[in-house]
């Protein structure tokens, strides 16, 4: 097609961040609905890149490519598959939510005509960060991926260290330390993976002579491309790396409950919801799809890191004091399952990681955003300042529990599919890793109950007794979230139908097929 689709769903919210940003001080209300008008125009066009995706078309799809750095072999260029089109659209959908919940986040607390526009530059900052991802889920040459792995990392910094959560039960200096602190731990975390990620880019533009992941694909598969072994693990684990820390991986997570227990409720959305799925859809493309051999090699390393992200985090998610912490552990437990579930190297497996990012990304957006609305009436991050909300928050304290339930991937809601596929695809091929990773739903069970025992029910507090219920704002937030964790949990094959392909073509890459049953299914002809 003669438009440029892909390059229109990023551009928008590019463009919308920069006219955001320059709405006069006095227009704060100006810039909340633009912001919110552009991030809805945003959906719009990732609702079309969807439906003009072709499951049983090309691999990558609505392909736009130009030169850019024609001595180097950079292009601009992009492609979208089944993965990609997935997580376009969980990420357009989430930004406005985001939007609508953190409405009064940024309002500034005094009145200075001198004062520098905080509501104008936070929302200009989220349609950055929501640029940057869609286009990183769409860049096919790994040089163009990179910078912008990169310079998301900028909006991000500010948004944490700048745009700080105003519930700390500390001094006002106190809470910008912390936040600084967060926003720098953030930062340097990320920063080292990706100049050791920038080296395995120049390492592979040196063995290949180009930046464009179909060709190196292509090359390879027919043979004109060789690499060492030795070259390929080296590479690999160069990317990987870096794909683990934007994750995030144990050992490489601890960055994460820092920048989610600092940020604002909807920047802890942005952050594990929307750009830490950058770290596990680049595993999917271009560690699999580049370093197919290497991939293989590193597996059982991996698994093991998975396993222990898996029980590690939902054990500290267990003791954890404060709600926003224990999201944020919640979420290191998660993203193990995704990264078990890609590198079990099964069909189930990787449509499972696929569809959990989607999931995992509504239900934490849900859970986050209506804990967010809770924290700011109390004041408090802490679990011990509540109790007994549902009696006077009904509704807040429903949705609560079902983001809650969602979270542990109660049948019913979308995630219980997505962590049944990675269970079923691990088990196929590591019988005990599989077996091992469901230690991770008993706890998850856990964390969650005790969560809203301890805020939800029991006596009502002193300091919750005013307490108001979700307003028309919040509900316009969190209903749809829950309506589509329902509608996704029954009926998940709007989803299936667009990944299940694009998984196919990466089990291709690896030369892995489905293990057989080791007890087949006998005919029942020849039975008769």
């Amino acid at each position: 097609m003669s438009f440029p689709l892909l390059t229109a769903t990023a551009a928008v919210p590019a463009v919308g961040a920069i006219l955001t940003a320059a709405v006069p001080a006095a227009r704060r209300t100006a810039a909340k609905w633009l912001a919110l008008t552009v991030s809805l125009v945003t959906l719009v066009l990732a609702g079309i890149v969807f439906a003009r995706f072709e499951p049983g078309g090309d691999r990558y799809q609505l392909v736009e490519s130009h030169s850019w750095i024609k001595d180097f072999g950079v292009r601009y260029e992009l492609g979208v598959d089944g993965i990609g089109v997935a997580l376009i659209a969980l990420t357009a959908l989430l930004i406005p939510f985001i939007v609508l919940a953190g409405w009064h986040d940024a309002d500034p607390l005094e009145t200075s005509s001198k004062r520098w526009r905080p509501t104008q530059g936070f929302f200009a900052l989220i349609l950055m960060v929501e640029a940057m991802v869609i286009l990183s889920f769409e860049a096919t040459d790994v040089f163009l991926f990179y910078i912008l792995f990169e310079a998301m990392l900028i909006p991000m910094y500010f948004l944490i260290g700048g745009f700080g959560d105003r519930a700390h039960s500390g001094s006002d200096e106190n809470a910008a330390a912390q936040r600084s602190y967060a926003a720098v731990k953030f930062l340097l975390y990320n920063l080292v993976g990706g100049l050791i990620m920038l080296a395995a880019v120049i390492g592979l533009y040196v063995v290949a002579g180009n930046f464009s992941l179909t060709e190196i694909a292509e090359a390879r598969a027919n043979g004109s491309l060789e690499m060492a072994s030795a070259t390929e693990k080296w590479l690999f684990l160069g990317f990987f790396f870096a794909f683990a820390v934007k994750a995030p991986l144990w050992p490489l997570h601890t960055w994460l409950p820092n920048a989610m227990g600092e940020a604002t409720a909807p920047v802890a959305v942005l952050i594990t919801a929307v750009v830490d799925k950058v770290g596990t859809f680049a595993m999917l493309r271009f560690c699999l799809g580049l370093f197919p051999e290497a991939s293989k090699w590193a597996t059982p390393a991996i698994i093991v890191l998975a396993l222990i992200s898996i029980v590690y985090g939902a054990l500290l998610a267990v003791g954890q004091r404060d709600i926003k912490r224990l999201v944020a552990y919640a979420s290191i437990s998660h993203f193990g399952f995704i990264i078990l579930g890609i590198f079990a190297m099964t069909s189930q497996g990787q449509s499972g990681a696929t569809l959990y990012m989607v999931n995992h990304g509504i239900s934490t957006a849900a859970l986050m955003l209506v804990a967010g609305f809770l924290i700011s009436r109390r004041g408090s991050r802490l679990i011990a300042d509540y109790g007994g909300v549902q009696k006077v928050a009904p509704v807040l304290a429903g949705t609560f529990l079902i983001g809650g339930l969602a979270t542990l991937s109660l049948p019913g809601l979308a995630p219980f599919v997505s962590e049944f596929l990675v269970l079923v695809g691990t088990f196929a091929r590591y019988p005990v890793a599989g077996i091992v990773a469901t230690t991770g739903i008993v706890l998850a069970a856990l964390y969650v109950l005790v969560l809203y025992q301890r805020t939800m029910t029991g006596p009502v507090k002193e300091e919750v007794r005013t307490m108001p219920d979700l307003r028309p704002r919040e509900l316009a937030v969190v209903a749809p979230l829950i309506a589509v964790l329902l509608f996704l949990g029954v009926f998940p094959k709007p989803l299936t139908d667009v990944v299940n392909p694009a998984v196919r073509h990466t089990m291709s890459d690896v030369q892995r097929t489905d293990p057989q049953p080791e007890v087949p299914v006998q005919n029942v002809e020849a039975a008769k």
